[in-house]
């Protein structure tokens, strides 16, 4: 992120010191007999739980982490929200023996609970309940097998949550875990709704669909309007016996309603009903049976609608979710996609478009995610966008879609400043401008991908800043026609890739281009343009589409060689198309073991927009697999996990997916390739394409390295790592991550990488016959002192670093910048740090002390001026 000339950093939360407070807890419970030290089950059992992943179904605030419970301090705890029911549990790691398990409860404890265990984190069984819990410490004998082991409450014993100081598990890694078998008639512990599709009779505001009533996620909620009557109801996917239904109520909560099941969503059959509802948590034993459930209210308690965090669902057998089905013509993309066609109303279009943004303008933090998709036709529309918003045409060809308009980017909400306009994308469209308008702006920076569009007329320009005044830092153009000039303005460095330009005007820091017809000619640094003119080998981005008969399907484009313009313009793509038959639609709430389940089907997946909460490892195993992302869908580990790991296998594509950090420490949050990998994939390589990564900024997240990759061949196609430097949760032992990007595969190949502010290493490279194709840096804004960012005798770390084992490495376009807002007497010894061998190779390098906070001391290796206060921006052309 860049504020212009003097960055003024932006406050993180403040955490609670805990300090004092766990060493008084911890007088307090030796006083009452709760500490001391950890009970041994017997000679052969060990503690098993410490310090392990953990998952809970709620958190009440982000000191009451579900870690804590697992952390062998008794001066740590988890506290859950405040409802029913609730659970939390661990990850062994592998399949264990369980002997015993101690329960050392804060106040707020369970009166009636289970202690589960699992061997997939999906389907439980029992191996303790009670109805009669006391608190205090409870040391449970149990006899049971399991990878995962949970607390499920069900009944709190006071108004407040359920709280644990500490959860230990005893046993024995190994053992054979019992197939779940649940005893006829009894009710399932498994929630059937979440993720399930949902709809209502009308919502309150775009941030309020259906769906948030059964993501599982207490901090979103369905609203209605303000009448009588409405409904909420959920597709189980199939008929099932409703034992239990649920109702966690925001305080606009039902004062009569029913709960209602239906075989065929028309015909509903009554199995509960009030007009005595007092809002809150209400558990309902109901007897039942149905494919669709609904909450169906008459009178609201308040004056305004009706609210619920959540609406769970509990059957007979555990109901969990099945790999639904996807009709390839009438596909459920959840509440957060718009599909639009020619025949809907200009008006409503615009005011969906409108709705959206207003809620997106300034929200880069929130959990919200939008995909706006044109079928094919001609509109007329002005698409404004925020973040976290695609806009994107569901034809075969840009061309297939025109909106006779605009799509655009603006900075208005940031005073004309674009440094922080991240996180959008416009796709697959042609845009033809109004009338006597010649100009449309895409003030953006860091991913924002301008990606397979077609701006229409030789007389127009596209402004890539506010075309005013205002820094901008961005960006990517791939696989797009401009007809007529693109401005670059105050853009500090942008990537051009396979592109067709009337013209281009424009140079601050850093400029590459690559294939690009229209591009201007090779000046750096003075104006700075690096040109490449054929792109050596690339594919380009799958992209969802809508065939003549009305079949939505996914085109995955060839792979090209030494190829320059687009891959559409004036001749037919090369590549496959897939039916949407073939993919998984994943909506947030969809339990990781089933996207799992759907990958060992042979299923590809496609993620729908929000936030999706992944709390076991989504593997994708098999060859050629696509994992297509709409509205920058997001994946945030839970407790700890990796969320997304590919195998050694070629032509695996994921495209469109951010991934977000959680508190719980990750060891990296994608990994391409298992340690070691060392396949063949050059004729069918793995490709990442508009691949996100962040680390703080909604709130506290960690992770010890974001992405590595070990396969060979693999191609990044616009990536940005991100450690972030404003927002929430952020401090430089708050957000912690010491590397961006590990590269340890052979013939490697990034266009556009971005990566920033972490607090080592940010890239290290270790492969041989590494490319990299336009690099955008910042190093970490925040290290305190000199003393807290040294690399052995070395000041601070290199932006980007290639092992010394390396033999052939290449780089064009390259950008590190500083500004040590802690302490501007900082200084980084260099940039980039490299062997000394005739086939290492970096052209074209710049450096920039931003408003001279802070001094990169060398460009490459010990070469190359300094940058500081008094020359702040220098330039390297070619090392050696």
């Amino acid at each position: 992120m860049r504020i212009g000339p003097h960055p003024v950093p932006i406050p993180g939360r403040r955490r609670h010191p805990r300090a004092a407070l766990a060493a008084v807890l911890t007088a307090v419970l030796a006083a009452l007999g709760i500490a001391g030290p950890i009970a041994v089950a017997s000679a052969a059992d060990s503690l098993l739980s410490l310090d392990r992943p953990a998952l809970a179904s709620s958190v009440q605030g982000a000191d009451l982490s579900a870690a804590n419970a697992f952390d062998g301090d008794v001066g740590s705890r988890w506290g859950s929200a405040w409802a029913d029911p609730q659970w939390i549990r661990v990850d062994l790691g592998g399949v264990a023996s369980v002997s015993r398990v101690v329960l050392r409860w804060e106040g707020a404890f369970a009166r009636s609970f289970q202690v589960q265990t699992s061997n997939d984190g999906s389907a439980w069984t029992s191996i303790y309940s009670t109805t009669t819990g006391a608190g205090g410490v409870q040391t449970l004998d149990v006899t049971g097998a399991g990878r995962y082991v949970r607390m499920y409450g069900t009944v709190r014993s006071s108004g407040y949550g359920y709280s644990l100081y500490e959860f230990e598990v005893y046993g024995t890694l190994g053992g054979t875990p019992p197939t779940p078998t649940p005893t006829p008639g009894a009710c399932g512990t498994t929630n059937a709704a979440q993720g399930r599709p949902a709809t209502a009779s009308s919502v309150e505001a775009g941030d309020t669909q259906a769906g948030a009533a059964v993501d599982g996620n207490t901090g979103t909620r369905w609203s209605s309007q303000y009448a009588d009557p409405q409904w909420l109801r959920v597709d189980l996917g199939q008929a099932r016996t409703i034992c239990r239904v649920v109702l966690q109520w925001e305080g606009a909560y039902g004062r009569a309603f029913q709960i209602q099941t239906s075989g065929d969503g028309n015909t509903w059959t009554s199995i509960y009903s009030t007009t005595t509802g007092t809002g809150g948590t209400q558990t309902l034993d109901v007897t039942g049976t149905g494919r669709y459930v609904r909450m169906y209210g008459t009178a609201r308690g308040t004056g305004y609608g009706y609210s619920l965090w959540e609406f769970r669902v509990f059957t007979t057998g555990g109901g969990g979710d099945p790999v639904e089905p996807t009709d390839p013509r009438n596909p459920n993309f959840g509440p957060n996609t718009f599909v639009f066609d020619p025949s809907t109303p200009t008006a409503t279009i615009q005011s969906r478009l409108n709705t959206i943004f207003t809620g997106q303008e300034t929200n880069q933090f929130g959990p919200q995610r939008y995909a706006v998709l044109f079928k094919p036709g001609n509109y007329t529309a002005d698409v404004n966008l925020g973040f976290f918003t695609q806009v994107a045409g569901l034809g075969f060809s840009p061309d297939d879609v025109n909106l006779n308009g605009h799509v655009r980017a603006e900075a208005d909400w940031f005073g004309g400043n674009a440094t922080q306009n991240f996180w959008r994308a416009a796709e697959n469209l042609s845009v033809t401008l109004p009338a006597n308008v010649q100009v449309e702006r895409w003030a953006v920076s860091q991913a924002a991908p301008y990606r397979r569009m077609h701006l229409r007329g030789s007389q127009n320009q596209i402004q890539l800043w506010n075309g005013g005044d205002g820094w901008s830092s961005g960006g990517l153009m791939a696989d797009t026609k401009i007809d007529g000039l693109v401005v670059s303005g105050s853009q500090q460095q942008w990537f051009s890739r396979n592109s067709e330009f009337g013209a281009w005007t424009g140079s601050v820091w850093n400029m590459v281009f690559t294939g690009v017809t229209g591009a201007p000619p090779p000046h750096f640094p003075n104006p700075s343009h690096t040109v490449i003119n054929q792109t050596p080998v690339v594919r380009e981005k799958p992209f969802l589409y809508v065939d003549g008969t009305g079949e939505y399907r996914v085109f995955v484009p060839a792979l090209r060689t030494n190829s320059q313009g687009t891959s559409w313009y004036g001749k037919t793509p090369a590549g496959t198309s897939i039916s949407l038959s073939q993919f998984f639609i994943v909506r947030p709430g969809t339990a990781a073991a089933t996207v799992n389940a759907a990958l060992a089907q042979g299923k590809n997946l496609l993620f729908t927009p929000g936030v999706h909460r992944v709390d076991q490892t989504i593997q994708i195993n098999r060859a050629d697999t696509v994992v297509l992302g709409l509205g920058l869908a997001t994946l945030q580990p839970q407790g700890g996990v990796v969320p997304m790991k590919v195998a050694d296998v070629g032509g695996v594509k994921v495209a469109g997916i951010m991934f977000e950090a959680d508190e719980v420490n990750s060891p990296m949050l994608m990994e391409v390739g298992p340690p070691g990998s060392s396949a063949d994939h050059a004729a069918n390589p793995i490709s990442l394409h508009d691949v996100f990564f962040r680390i703080g900024g909604p709130g506290v997240g960690r992770a010890t390295t974001t992405l590595t990759i070990n396969s060979d061949d693999v191609i990044g196609d616009h990536l940005w790592l991100w450690r972030a430097d404003h927002g929430a949760g952020v401090g430089w032992t708050v957000n912690t991550a010491d590397t961006g990007l590990i590269v340890n595969g052979d013939d490697v190949t990034m266009y556009g990488l971005f990566v920033e502010h972490y607090q080592k290493y940010q890239t290290i490279w270790n492969g041989n016959r590494g490319r990299t194709y336009f690099y955008q840096n910042e190093m970490p804004y925040d290290p305190p002192n000199q003393a807290a960012w040294m690399n052995g005798s070395s000041r601070g770390y290199a932006a980007y670093k290639v092992a010394d084992t390396v033999d052939t490495h290449q780089a064009w376009g390259l950008g590190s910048y500083c500004v040590f807002t802690s302490d501007a007497s900082i200084v980084a010894d260099r940039a980039f740090e490299v062997p000394n061998r005739p086939g290492v190779r970096f052209t074209n390098m710049v450096t920039v002390s931003l408003g001279g906070v802070g001094t990169i001391n060398r460009i490459i290796n010990n070469t190359g001026p300094t940058a500081n206060s008094t020359t702040p921006t220098v330039y390297l052309t070619n090392y050696p």
